[in-house]
C-alpha cells in the first residue's frame, strides 16, 4: 500500500496496487474507489481530509484507517 498526501489539495491517494484504472465508483463527493478490470479495488482518493474521513464502504478499512492515524489525519467509521 502506498499513500500520496497532498496538504495543499487537502487530499489523500491510497494505492492498493498499480494496475490500471477501469472504472471509478463515487461514494459520496468526499470519497472516490478506482477499480481494475477484474472488478478488484485499486486505489482510493478522499477528499477534505482535514475534516476527518468517514471509512464506511471502504476497501481494506483497517489499513487505511492506520495510515491516516498516523498522518493525524480523524477517522470515522
Amino acid at each position: 500500500m502506498k499513500i500520496e498526501f497532498d496538504r495543499k489539495a487537502d487530499a489523500i491517494y491510497v494505492y492498493f496496487n498499480n494496475q490500471p484504472v477501469v472504472y471509478t465508483k463515487k461514494l459520496d463527493d468526499m470519497r472516490y474507489i478506482d477499480y481494475a478490470e477484474d472488478n478488484s479495488p485499486i486505489g482510493v482518493e478522499l477528499l477534505c481530509v482535514s475534516d476527518g474521513v468517514n471509512i464506511d464502504d471502504l476497501p481494506n478499512k483497517a489499513e487505511i484507517e492506520r495510515a491516516l492515524g498516523d498522518r493525524g489525519i480523524k477517522v470515522f467509521a
